[in-house]
């Protein structure tokens, strides 16, 4: 499945590096290489990118990766979506970690009673 967060993640990857092997990709976001190969055939079906490949290369399975239009509209979108649960996490995150700052200190009435 094509989660936001893993589009996201290979869309912002072949943005800022068009040459990203779908080996490195996997590696740098610790998903299965077979993963990888699903989510951009799903890109490229999706017509979010397109690959060429490299003409002058000697590995004839390089390939180049361009975002089409839609795959730039479609990065802005998912990121904005991806933020909002990202945002979401952090605040629940807070939340609980602030719970446990509370439960983890002593409170004055607790004082008291140990040292009677």
């Amino acid at each position: 499945m094509l989660t936001d967060e893993t589009r996201y993640r290979i869309l912002k990857v072949l943005e800022a590096d068009p040459q990203a092997s779908q080996r490195r990709i996997a590696d740098e976001l610790g998903i299965s290489l077979g993963r990888v190969n699903f989510c951009v055939q799903a890109l490229i079906q999706k017509g979010l990118v397109k690959a060429n490949n490299f003409r002058n290369s000697t590995n004839k399975r390089a390939y180049l990766y361009h975002l089409t239009p839609r795959g730039i509209e479609e990065k802005a979108k998912v990121t904005a979506r991806f933020l909002k649960i990202k945002l979401e996490e952090y605040e629940a995150l807070k939340r609980e970690v602030e719970q446990l700052q509370r439960e983890a200190t002593p409170q004055p009435e607790d004082r008291n009673k140990h040292a009677q």
